[in-house]
């Protein structure tokens, strides 16, 4: 049996107990750092007046050339670390996705969860509210 999809969660979500140690997840952010040398990243998001970071591990995804301050669409597995990052983000795709509409995405992203919450609400039952 194939494992669940990974699941759309918000930068400002992934650092919450909403997302689980070993989940595949999908989110989006600002590339704000890049360590080659390190294969780390960094994307940032923004909710209301916080900001909110998380670490993204790159090695399965390089090489790529990576664009400061650019949007990344990123699916992958967490983390959970004991250290000052919290959690890390290791990705198994990397998609530079600027020009989208970010709002608009994220509307949608909010609509998707209030119809699998209706469809199936015992796979989504963790999932923010709609």
């Amino acid at each position: 049996m194939l494992p669940p999809p990974a699941l759309f969660h918000f930068l400002w979500e992934i650092n919450t107990d909403l997302v689980k140690d070993g989940a595949s997840v999908r989110t989006y952010g600002r590339l704000i750092s890049y360590k080659p040398e390190g294969s780390k990243a960094v994307l940032s998001g923004q909710q209301s007046s916080a900001e909110c970071h998380v670490s993204v591990q790159t090695t399965l995804v390089e090489p790529f050339q990576p664009t400061l301050g650019a949007q990344y669409f990123v699916l992958g597995e967490i983390e959970k670390t004991d250290g000052l990052s919290g959690v890390i983000l290791h990705a198994r795709a990397l998609s530079n996705v600027d020009g989208v509409d970010l709002i608009l995405m994220q509307k949608a992203i909010m609509e998707q969860r209030c119809f699998f919450k209706e469809r199936m609400p015992e796979i989504h039952e963790q999932a923010p509210h709609c």
